[in-house]
């Protein structure tokens, strides 16, 4: 059956910090993900089923159920490491669904207990989180899914490791993936302890524009007619794009901050009153992605800027019952008004 043409990730209109959000998360998957939060027909599920086309290629070992790299034996399966020179392929990341439905054996895998006891040996049936290893795992209304199964999906992701465990018997893969939320607020939210494991949060909403609103509609009844001409003529931009991640995660290991950056973050952080200090981790990472996918080989205050605006919002203090806002304006004239080297 011949795969579906997803709607080209360049010919979104709009809904920018949403856009960049995900492509800084493709360049530096350690930014610990985005959570997508808006209405209805925002094109909140478009986007994440897009990045399939501006996905970069990595080469894997061949047949690995958890997509081996081959050149990182630190983040190999068992089964990897013990292979001198595997054969390896080229493939591009993808996309993994994780239904609301879906239970915990799904999630993370089962181990069947009767073969491990009788013969001694440890036969894993690999779930969603094997076959989101080194890929994106997408979550649509995260905020409907039980909060234990995100609880377990959100530790795998923070360690890189899936741990199943039953009856005295262990099993361990690496689970490294860009986990991507999408959920509609009304709807119900997620829990603070939660919110605040997502590195980056971007809050969309309906285009107010008109030509921004006649655009959209352009572009979808193009694409609705003609699929194939539509990606057809959209493929340069795509290519770009694709080139342009690839060029941004080589840079980023060249990006530099001082420690004014540091200190900003720092700053920022303590006058919003954010809990911890993931916030400022994460203000710094945030900022380097960003500077590498400019091309720019240190942090300037417009990455700071962005960084802010991602990281900030979903981690700020707030009462019960209060609805959580930033004024972002402050946090801009803060890091204006500061003299950075």
């Amino acid at each position: 059956m011949k795969q579906k043409a997803y709607f080209p990730f360049t010919a979104i209109v709009g809904q920018e910090k949403m856009k960049r959000a995900l492509i800084l998360n493709l360049i530096n998957p350690a930014l610990g993900g985005v959570l997508i939060k808006g209405e209805k027909g925002t094109a909140k599920s478009t986007a994440v089923r897009a990045l399939t086309q501006v996905l970069p290629e990595r080469r894997e070992v061949k047949g690995c159920p958890f997509s081996c790299d081959p050149d990182d034996v630190s983040c190999q399966c068992d089964e990897c490491r013990r292979k001198k020179d595997p054969e390896t392929v080229l493939c591009r990341m993808r996309v993994v669904d994780l239904p609301v439905s879906a239970t915990e054996d799904r999630v993370v895998g089962t181990l069947d207990i009767e073969k491990a006891l009788t013969t001694g040996e440890k036969h894993f049936e690999p779930g969603i989180l094997a076959e989101a290893n080194r890929n994106i795992l997408y979550i649509d209304e995260i905020n409907l899914l039980d909060d234990h199964v995100v609880d377990v999906i959100l530790d795998s992701a923070a360690m890189g490791v899936n741990n199943v465990e039953r009856e005295g018997v262990s099993f361990s893969h690496p689970a490294k993936f860009v986990l991507v939320g999408t959920m509609n607020p009304e709807e119900g939210d997620l829990r603070p302890q939660l919110l605040d494991r997502f590195g980056l949060v971007a809050d969309v909403r309906g285009e107010s524009d008109i030509g921004l609103r006649t655009e959209v509609v352009k572009r979808y009844l193009a694409y609705e007619s003609d699929p194939e001409a539509f990606l057809a003529e959209w493929q340069p931009e795509q290519e770009k794009l694709r080139h342009r991640i690839s060029e941004a995660h080589e840079l980023m290991g060249k990006v530099s901050y001082s420690d004014d950056i540091l200190r900003l973050a720092a700053e920022i952080s303590v006058s919003l009153g954010v809990d911890g200090h993931r916030a400022d981790i994460a203000m710094i990472k945030a900022a380097v992605t960003n500077a590498a996918y400019e091309g720019r080989s240190s942090v300037e205050k417009a990455d700071m800027k962005l960084a802010a605006e991602l990281v900030l919002p979903h981690r700020m203090r707030r009462k019960p019952f209060e609805e959580q806002r930033l004024d972002i304006s402050s946090v801009f004239e803060m890091i204006e008004s500061r003299e950075t080297r």
